[in-house]
């Protein structure tokens, strides 16, 4: 089983719908029983929330049902029981690496599975609409790359 965990500030916006986003092109692959995928926030500031409804309905625009999602903080845990942890920012990025220095996890910018110039993903949090829109765009263009390295890594035989 591979294991994936998407990390942004809160939980609220960028990682749960790259979480969803990426659940359900592992769904739709057939790839459920072979990859796991969660997400985490590095703050606690909204632990046992939904998603932001900018979010949702920016998923759900796109397919993707997010609602059942709750908000959790990273925990030293999680260094070693995923294969990939993967950030949506630099600042993200420096705090996930702090706490697993050693761990088993890769711990990568998710935007290094894109074919895009963005090193980041932007947090959409404080803009309207449009800025969860572009965030999604985003994400589900990483998440193809994503699923891509997973099969050539970890699924050889069932590379598509």
């Amino acid at each position: 089983m591979v294991r994936v965990l998407f990390v942004c500030m809160g939980n609220i916006c960028r990682s749960p719908i790259a979480q969803g986003i990426f659940e359900e092109m592992v769904r739709r692959e057939g790839l459920e029983g072979e990859i796991l995928v969660d997400s985490a926030g590095v703050g606690s500031w909204h632990v046992g929330e939904p998603p932001d409804p900018r979010a949702q309905e920016a998923a759900l625009r796109h397919g993707v049902d997010i609602s059942g999602q709750r908000a959790r903080r990273i925990s030293p845990e999680d260094c070693e029981s995923f294969d990939y942890i993967l950030t949506m920012d630099e600042e993200n990025y420096r705090v996930v690496s702090s706490l697993c220095p050693e761990g088993r996890a890769e711990v990568r910018p998710f935007l290094d599975f894109a074919d895009t110039p963005q090193t980041e993903v932007p947090d959409p949090y404080y803009g309207g609409p449009e800025g969860f829109e572009h965030v999604t765009g985003l994400l589900e263009e990483a998440a193809g790359g994503l699923l891509e390295e997973i099969r050539r890594r970890h699924l050889k035989s069932r590379a598509g």
